[in-house]
Order: C-alpha cells, then sequence, then structure tokens
C-alpha cells in the first residue's frame, strides 16, 4: 500500500513540475520581445538592417530600436548608400513600416556639424545615444545587440 502511495505522490509531482513548466514557458514566449540594435560605425549597418529583418521573419511582433551615435548615424542621412552604391533609405524604410525605430544621437549630430534635417524622415533624434541605450535597458528591459 505504502508503495502504491508512493508512486502517486512521485506521480502527482511530475505532473506538477510539468504543468508549472508549461506556464513558464507558455508566459515567456508571450513576454513582449524588446530589442536594441546599437550601431556606433555605419560600416555594420547593412549587416545590421539584415539582421532586424531576419529577426523579424522569425519573430514579427518583435520591438526593434536601432540607436545610433559616432559614425553609427551615417546610414540614416538622406543619400546615404553601402559600400556597393545601394541607398539604405529604402531598407530603412521597409524596416519602419513594420514597427522599427531609428534613434539619431544629438550629441553626434552638434559635434559633427550635421543639421537634422540630413536625416531620414524615419530618423527620430535623441539628446544622447549613449543615455538612450542605457535607458531603454534599464527602464524598459530591452535586450542589447551590438551588430
Amino acid at each position: 500500500m505504502k508503495s502504491i502511495f508512493r508512486q502517486f505522490a512521485i506521480l502527482c509531482v511530475a505532473v506538477i513540475s510539468l504543468m508549472s513548466l508549461t506556464t513558464a514557458n507558455s508566459a515567456a514566449s508571450e513576454r513582449e520581445e524588446k530589442v536594441i540594435y546599437h550601431i556606433s560605425d555605419s560600416i555594420n549597418a547593412s549587416n545590421a538592417l539584415r539582421n532586424a529583418r531576419n529577426h523579424l521573419a522569425q519573430s514579427p511582433k518583435a520591438k526593434i530600436v536601432f540607436v545610433t551615435h559616432g559614425m553609427g548615424i551615417d546610414f540614416l542621412i538622406d543619400g546615404a548608400t553601402d559600400k556597393d552604391g545601394n541607398p539604405y533609405d529604402v531598407t530603412v524604410q521597409e524596416l519602419a513600416s513594420r514597427h522599427v525605430e531609428f534613434r539619431v544621437c544629438n550629441n553626434t549630430l552638434t559635434g559633427r556639424k550635421i543639421d537634422r534635417s540630413k536625416l531620414l524622415p524615419e530618423a527620430t533624434v535623441v539628446p544622447s545615444g549613449v543615455a538612450e541605450v542605457t535607458r531603454l535597458q534599464i527602464q524598459e528591459n530591452f535586450a542589447y545587440l551590438k551588430p
């Protein structure tokens, strides 16, 4: 009798453990996926834009924010092209239509004497790119990627 009771107790513990694991996995899969793509050099922009497209292909509801500063803002300047002469604006527009955001550091604009009117319309200026990365991570729980 004790053996049957012990087996029943083990079975109950196993079922409860499995149920809590399933619930935890379900909750994790329902959590909003939020990611910063940190760009400090536009030499990585083409790869980062491609990564964002691939990311959205697997996680269509992901919230992606590009935060740029330093030489990383260059791909968001109107007329910018990649090393093969392909314009960035088409890809930026396509990603923006999928709710990807592009943020540009005002400190960089000021330091490099670039007028914000030179930026693509999809770009939003933030006071500091580095501070924006930190704010998104700490206050809004964004994951961080450095393509």
